[in-house]
């Protein structure tokens, strides 16, 4: 079997409070099926979540400024999805940016929330996929 092509393999980005991002991602991005696939904040300041151990998303706390404020899309399987990751961000402290819907100016079936991190990034959860049933 062919190894998957993927058009990018990770990103790291810099924050302010390593703690606290880390308590912010864990708990939105477990709303995607995401979670921490390696955890060198003792060692290296940075920790990487992702699914079944392979980091894809990375947060470091070993710099002065943070990188952003930047965008970040999360795939989210479903709709239901983008819904558990916007609430859980906004419980974790997130800022509301978008609620849950149709972004049709994007395409007929683009269907994302919007957040601010604990840093003012704009952390974005997308679904492409058409409603089901």
């Amino acid at each position: 079997m062919a190894e998957p092509r993927y058009t990018l393999d990770h990103t790291i980005i810099e924050v302010h409070d390593l703690d606290a991002s880390r308590a912010f991602y864990e708990r939105v991005l477990e709303a995607l099926g995401m979670g921490v696939a390696m955890d060198f904040a003792e060692e290296r300041g940075i920790i990487g979540f992702g699914v079944a151990g392979r980091p894809q998303f990375w947060i470091s706390g070993r710099g002065d400024a943070p990188s952003g404020p930047v965008h970040i899309a999360f795939h989210a399987a479903d709709r239901d999805r983008v819904h558990r990751f916007h609430e859980a961000a906004l419980a974790a402290g997130g800022e509301d940016n978008g609620p849950p819907g149709l972004r049709e100016h994007y395409h007929p079936t683009y269907y994302g929330a919007f957040v601010f991190d604990p840093d003012g990034n704009n952390i974005e959860a997308v679904c492409h996929a058409p409603p089901e049933g």
